[in-house]
C-alpha cells in the first residue's frame, strides 16, 4: 500500500483541473502516493473532464457541495493511507515536491502536520509568496493570522530568506497541508460549521492541543493561484474570515481567557467596520455585522474549551500585529525582530 493520498477537492473547477491536475500527476512520485479527486457536487463538466481526460485518477463524486471542510472529512473517511495531503485544485506542483514532506514526517513522529513553501503561481515566473500561507502561519496575541512572508496584504518576494531549514509554525496552509491521517480523524478533522476559511487554522490548533508540532519544510515548494473559490475582496470571504476567526478563538481558548480576548476583538472589529464604511466598502461592512451576529448564534455549539492557552506557545504569538503593521509600519516578517 502507498503511504500518501493526495486529495484534491473540486467544485465546478473543470478549467482548473485541466490546467493544474497534469502538474500534480507529473510532479508526484507515484511510488509513494495516489492522486485522488473528490468532487463536491459539481454542476459543470468536471466529472466529464476527469472521466475522459484523466481516466487513471481515482474519483470520489459527492451529490452536493459540502464545503471545503466537510468535503475533505468525507473524502478522508473513505481512504486508508497513513498520510493525507489536502491540496487545492489551483496548485501547480514541481517534480518531487512531496518527497521532502514525507521524509520529514517519517523522521519526526512528534510532528502532526507539515506544509511546503507556498509561492504564487505567476505567469511571469516571479518568485513571490502566496497570501494563503507563504512560509508558514502564526496567530498574534489578539488572534489575527499572519505568516512568514505575508503580513496582512503585504506579500514578500521569495529571496530565500525563509529557507533556514524546517521551521515550527502554529498553522499550515490548507492550500497544501500534509497530515497524519489517523491524527486528523482523532482530533475531529476540519470543522464543517466553518464551511470554508480558517478551518485549517482551527485544525492545526487542535493538533497542537493534542501534543504535536507543525512545520514548514522549505525544501518542498508549490505554486498556488489563490482565490480559486472566492476572490479576494469578496464580501462573502470577508464574512467567513471574520465569523470563523471569532469561532476559532472561542472554541480553542480557555473559557475566561477567550471571553477577555473576544471583548477586545469586538472593539477592534468595530474599527474595521468603520474603516470599511470610510472606504465605501459597504458589502464588507455589512459582512462584518453579519459575522458577529452569526458568531453569537453559533458559539453555543462549542461547550468544551481547553484548559491550556496555546495562543502564546511560540514567540511569534506574542506579537501585536495590528500595532506593528498599522502604527509602526512593519511590512516584512523580519522587521518584527522576534526573539525566542
Amino acid at each position: 500500500m502507498k503511504k500518501v493520498a493526495v486529495i484534491i477537492l473540486n467544485w465546478n473547477g473543470a478549467k482548473l483541473l485541466r490546467r493544474y491536475l497534469p502538474t500534480v500527476i507529473g510532479g508526484t512520485d507515484d511510488a509513494i502516493a495516489d492522486v485522488i479527486v473528490a468532487d463536491n457536487g459539481s454542476t459543470d463538466e468536471s466529472l466529464e473532464v476527469l472521466r475522459n481526460e484523466f481516466p487513471s485518477i481515482q474519483v470520489m463524486a459527492f451529490d452536493k457541495n459540502f464545503g471545503f471542510a466537510e468535503g475533505y472529512n468525507l473524502a478522508i473517511r473513505q481512504t486508508d493511507y497513513p498520510y493525507t495531503v489536502l491540496l487545492n485544485s489551483d496548485v501547480r506542483t514541481p517534480q518531487g515536491w512531496l518527497n521532502p514532506l514525507l521524509d520529514y514526517m517519517e523522521a519526526r513522529p512528534d510532528v502532526g502536520a507539515v506544509m511546503p513553501k507556498l509561492l504564487k503561481d505567476c505567469a511571469d515566473g516571479k518568485q513571490s509568496f502566496e497570501y494563503a500561507g507563504a512560509a508558514g502561519g502564526y496567530i498574534d496575541c489578539h488572534g489575527y493570522p499572519y505568516c512568514r512572508g505575508r503580513i496582512f496584504e503585504c506579500v514578500e518576494d521569495d529571496l530565500g530568506q525563509y529557507d533556514d531549514g524546517p521551521k515550527s509554525v502554529f498553522w499550515a496552509s490548507g492550500a497544501c497541508l500534509m497530515v497524519r491521517s489517523q491524527l486528523y480523524r482523532d482530533v475531529g478533522g476540519l470543522d464543517k460549521d466553518f464551511f470554508a476559511h480558517m478551518e485549517e487554522i482551527d485544525l492545526c490548533w487542535r493538533i497542537r492541543l493534542a501534543g504535536y508540532d507543525l512545520a514548514m519544510v522549505p525544501s518542498s515548494r508549490i505554486y498556488h493561484l489563490g482565490g480559486g473559490s472566492l476572490a479576494y475582496g469578496n464580501p462573502r470571504k470577508t464574512y467567513l474570515n471574520f465569523r470563523n476567526n471569532l469561532l476559532l478563538l472561542h472554541k480553542n481558548l480557555p473559557r475566561q481567557e477567550g471571553k477577555r480576548l473576544l471583548l477586545v476583538r469586538r472593539l477592534m472589529d468595530t474599527l474595521a467596520f468603520g474603516m470599511a464604511l470610510a472606504k465605501f466598502h459597504f458589502g464588507d461592512a455589512w459582512a462584518i455585522i453579519r459575522a458577529h451576529r452569526d458568531f453569537r448564534k453559533m458559539r453555543s455549539r462549542y461547550t468544551s474549551q481547553p484548559t491550556v492557552n496555546l495562543l502564546k506557545a511560540l514567540p511569534e504569538e506574542r506579537v501585536n500585529i495590528i500595532t506593528a503593521h498599522y502604527l509602526r509600519g512593519v511590512k516584512l516578517f523580519t522587521q518584527l525582530n522576534i526573539k525566542d
